[in-house]
C-alpha cells in the first residue's frame, strides 16, 4: 500500500510483460518519456521491449508495479550491472504520470536495492536529466550523492548497505536500517 492508500503488486519483470510495458509507455507524457530516456522517444521498438522484459535477474533486474484495481502496469525500476565494475549498477525508475507523487518510485527503488545487494552490487549510479526534479528528489531522499554534471544531465551515486549492519539514520541506504561499508 502506498502513502495515498493505493495498492500495487510489485514483482520481477518477465518476458510476458512486454504488452504491459508497451501500455505503460503509451500512457507516459512526452515530458516523462524525455526524462526517462534523456531524449524524445515516441515508441519502443520490438527489440527494446525484449531488452526491457527478457532479463536475467543477475546482471539486469527489473521490478514492475501493477495497479491492484485494473492490473495495468504503473511503474518499473531497474538496474543494469556495470560491465567494468561488477559491484556497480545503473538504475532507472519510470512511473506513469497519473501515479507519480504517490511514493511508488521510493517503494520500487527500496525493493530494488535489496535485490541488488543479494546479487553483490554495492552501489547504484543514475544519470538524470538536470531538470528532472522528481528523480532528483527521489535520489536525495535515498541518500544519493551528486557526483557529476554534464550539459543537460547530472549523475548520482548511492552506496548500498550490506545486510546486517545497523545505523541510526533510517533513510540511509535506500530506507534500509544499514550502514554504508565498502565492498
Amino acid at each position: 500500500m502506498l502513502h495515498d492508500g493505493s495498492k500495487v503488486l510489485i514483482r520481477p519483470v518477465q518476458p510476458a510483460d512486454a504488452p504491459l510495458l508497451a501500455d505503460g509507455f503509451a500512457r507516459l507524457s512526452d515530458k516523462s518519456r524525455r526524462m526517462r530516456f534523456l531524449a524524445r522517444k515516441d515508441r519502443l521498438s520490438a527489440a527494446e521491449l525484449r531488452y526491457f522484459t527478457d532479463i536475467d535477474h543477475h546482471n539486469h533486474e527489473a521490478l514492475g508495479a501493477l495497479d491492484r484495481e485494473d492490473g495495468r502496469g504503473v511503474g518499473v525500476a531497474r538496474w543494469v550491472r556495470d560491465a567494468e565494475d561488477p559491484h556497480a549498477a545503473e538504475i532507472a525508475v519510470t512511473i506513469v504520470d497519473d501515479w507519480q507523487g504517490r511514493g511508488l518510485g521510493t517503494e520500487l527503488l527500496t525493493r530494488l536495492s535489496g535485490r541488488a545487494r543479494s546479487e553483490g552490487i554495492c552501489r547504484f549510479t543514475a544519470l538524470v536529466a538536470e531538470d528532472n526534479m522528481a528523480m532528483a528528489g527521489l535520489l536525495r531522499n535515498m541518500s544519493a550523492n551528486l557526483v557529476g554534471r554534464s550539459p543537460g544531465t547530472v549523475e548520482y551515486e548511492i552506496a548500498l548497505m550490506p545486510p546486517g549492519k545497523s545505523t541510526t539514520t533510517p533513510a540511509a541506504g535506500l530506507g534500509q536500517d544499514r550502514v554504508p561499508t565498502p565492498c
